[in-house]
């Protein structure tokens, strides 16, 4: 199977690129490096075919997808805040960009297109668990950007007749997540801020709740989508399970054998209080399930981080 990877070069695309060559896929990535890390791509540069572009560049979009069969659509600029910061820049990647590589893919003829879309669509509705058939309520131009994404990507299979599915991530987070960004994700920042004997920070008063997914659970989703049939579904990747910030801390502290409290701030605008994934769609249309709860997770993330992390 002949397989494309945007954003391949990030986080959760360098894992999927990982898997997909592990059962024999031959891949291509395209990335411009915006948000992801060239050492993600260094490390299987001679087991793919790279391109460097923009997904919103016609040509490199056209190139991409040339002979492809399946595209793991993976690339955007992620990030509440940042959105908060430059909703300018994350509408052109995640809304102009997707709309591109959706474009290049019917012309193509691809037969399936998987979309990275986001648990931010719920916003701050009260009702937990999450399920897909609530009405979305996004509150940054990050959720919104990548609730457009889903509808283009639905609209898209239905019109021009190949399949889609979105598939709406929770809190993903394992190792090779950066930590050193100011948007870097919880997890991340938690365990190398312990690590390093520092106090980790929340913003807020830590009670929020968050479901957390360890990015194995996330790469089968995706391997799993691309074999179903699916027809534009929108579906939760999840484990079904949430935990408080406050609680998180206290588990990586167990963990790590110390006792560091956190230092609180701020809330921070458009993020949302409390998030709870209902993964039974994800369970019947795709044989999804969880491979790894929070604490098996993050055990896997603390080992790679005591490895990996600036401060080891």
């Amino acid at each position: 199977m002949k397989v494309l990877v945007t954003g391949g070069a990030g986080f959760i695309g360098g894992h999927l690129v990982d898997a997909l060559l592990a059962q024999g896929a031959t891949v291509r990535v395209i990335d411009n490096f915006a948000t992801g890390r060239r050492e993600n791509i260094d490390r299987v540069r001679g087991r793919i075919e790279f391109i460097e572009g923009d997904i919103c560049d016609p040509a490199a979009s056209e190139a991409a997808v040339h002979g492809v069969e399946v595209v793991f659509h993976e690339a955007a600029i992620p990030s509440v805040a940042r959105s908060v910061a430059d909703p300018v820049a994350s509408n052109r990647a995640n809304v102009g960009g997707t709309v591109q590589m959706l474009d290049a893919a019917r012309k193509a003829g691809v037969r399936k297109f998987v979309y990275a879309a986001s648990s931010s669509a719920y916003g701050d509705t009260p009702t937990l668990p999450k399920i897909e058939t609530m009405t979305p309520r996004p509150m940054s131009p990050y959720a919104i950007s990548k609730l457009a994404g889903e509808h283009y990507v639905s609209v898209f299979g239905r019109l021009y007749g190949f399949e889609t599915v979105s598939l709406r991530y929770f809190n993903v987070f394992g190792p090779r997540q950066d930590p050193r960004s100011e948007y870097a994700a919880v997890i991340p920042r938690f365990v190398t801020d312990i690590l390093a004997g520092r106090r980790p920070s929340i913003f807020g008063d830590g009670e929020q709740t968050r479901d957390f997914c360890f990015i194995e659970n996330v790469v089968s989703a995706n391997m799993l989508a691309a074999k179903a049939t699916t027809r534009g579904e929108v579906v939760n990747i999840a484990c079904g399970a949430r935990v408080s910030l406050n609680a998180l801390i206290a588990i990586v502290n167990e963990e790590l054998g110390t006792d560091l409290e956190a230092v609180h701030g701020p809330g921070r605008p458009g993020d949302v209080r409390d998030s709870l994934a209902d993964i039974g769609a994800a369970q019947r249309l795709l044989g999804y399930e969880v491979l790894f709860d929070l604490r098996a997770g993050l055990r896997k993330a603390i080992d790679w981080y005591r490895a990996n992390s600036p401060a080891a």
